[in-house]
């Protein structure tokens, strides 16, 4: 069974820097994605950024050149380092896999795998 447990949000200023940390456990599939996603409140979730089996990678277009996922395959952990934080990235972040992934998996409902979530609040 997956599971997958985020952490590393917090409280920071505009302009800050977080990093959020994924641990998946339970059977995991070389052709497995790993993505974040975001949702405000009032608001629907949305893809943040996704880390395909191939190593390519995709970001909205809201958080390109500011943030970066990344995967360490040996502890099974996804990352992203967010920098140049803004009021508009406050949000619950949380952590989603696909056993197997297509490269134009970008949305909510190719995830069938999800973690709590992990809150992110920027103070402007």
């Amino acid at each position: 069974q997956v599971q997958l447990m985020e952490s590393g949000g917090g409280s920071v200023q505009a302009g800050g820097s977080l990093r959020l940390s994924c641990v998946q456990s339970g059977a995991t599939k070389s052709t497995r994605c790993m993505g974040w996603f975001r949702q405000a409140p009032g608001k629907e979730r949305e893809a943040v950024a996704v880390h395909y089996s191939t190593g390519r990678k995709k970001y909205a277009d809201s958080v390109k050149d500011r943030f970066t996922i990344s995967m360490d395959s040996a502890k099974n952990t996804l990352y992203l380092q967010m920098d140049s934080l803004k009021s508009e990235d406050s949000a619950m972040y949380y952590c989603a896999t696909n056993t197997y992934c297509s490269l134009g998996s970008f949305s909510v409902n190719d995830f069938p795998y999800w973690g709590q979530g992990t809150q992110v609040t920027v103070s402007s």
